[in-house]
C-alpha cells in the first residue's frame, strides 16, 4: 500500500516544491498507479525527470509518482479544502482510463 500524506511529506524535502498532491489513479495491470500534481516555489524550475532522479534511491521505487504534473493551482472548495477527486478525475480522463 501507497499512503499518500507519505509520498508528499517526502516530496515537501525538495526545495523547489511548495506543494503536493498525491493520489491513485486506475492502472490496468496494477490496480493503481502513483500520481502527483506539483506547485513549485516562486521561480523554480522542475522537470519530471528530476524529480523522480530525487526520489530514486530515496523511497521506495513504487512510491515514486510514475505520472507528475506541475500546476499553478490544486482544485479547491469555497472553503479551501484540496478536492483530490476532481484532479484524479483529469488525470483518468488525461490517460484514457
Amino acid at each position: 500500500n501507497v499512503y499518500p500524506r507519505e509520498v508528499e511529506e517526502f516530496l515537501y524535502t525538495h526545495p523547489a516544491i511548495l506543494e503536493a498532491q498525491v493520489f491513485g489513479i486506475p492502472h490496468e495491470k496494477y490496480g493503481e498507479e502513483v500520481c502527483a500534481w506539483i506547485q513549485l516555489q516562486e521561480g523554480q524550475e522542475l522537470s519530471e525527470e528530476e524529480l523522480r532522479d530525487f526520489c530514486r534511491d530515496r523511497i521506495t521505487h513504487f512510491k515514486i509518482p510514475s505520472q507528475i504534473r506541475f500546476v499553478g493551482e490544486f482544485p479547491m472548495t469555497v472553503t479551501g479544502k484540496i478536492q483530490k477527486f476532481l484532479m484524479r478525475d483529469a488525470m483518468a480522463e488525461e490517460l484514457g482510463r
